[in-house]
């Protein structure tokens, strides 16, 4: 992410914190009071994207990439949900014994 991006989305964010439309013009006196120097159509970009997509969305989803797997969860009816999540706590207990170094019978630094 370059320098532009980075600081429009920073300006992005502030101004929909603070419950101000998101127009290129704020964004670049944002910008500009922050002293970073960017390329003129960085803010004109963000202002479009603000237009069209509901900023509170992009917010929750942003670690949701685009198009993976559906979760194993979801794939069951409601009624077989239940003991698919309580069958995998179990298995993520009995990793997390596995893993322990003293059952190895040795440390890293013996």
């Amino acid at each position: 992410m370059s320098v532009g991006e980075l600081a429009c989305t920073y300006a992005s964010l502030i101004l929909h914190d603070d419950g101000i439309p998101i127009t290129a013009e704020k964004i670049a006196t944002l910008v500009k009071a922050a002293n970073v120097s960017i390329e003129s159509y960085w803010p004109s970009l963000f202002a479009k994207l603000a237009e069209k997509r509901n900023i509170e969305d992009l917010i929750m989803n942003v670690g949701a990439g685009g198009g993976g797997a559906p979760m194993a969860a979801a794939a069951p009816a409601a009624g077989g949900a239940a003991p698919a999540a309580a069958a995998a706590k179990e298995e993520k207990k009995e990793e997390a014994k596995e893993e322990s170094d003293d059952d190895m019978g040795f440390s890293l630094f013996d």
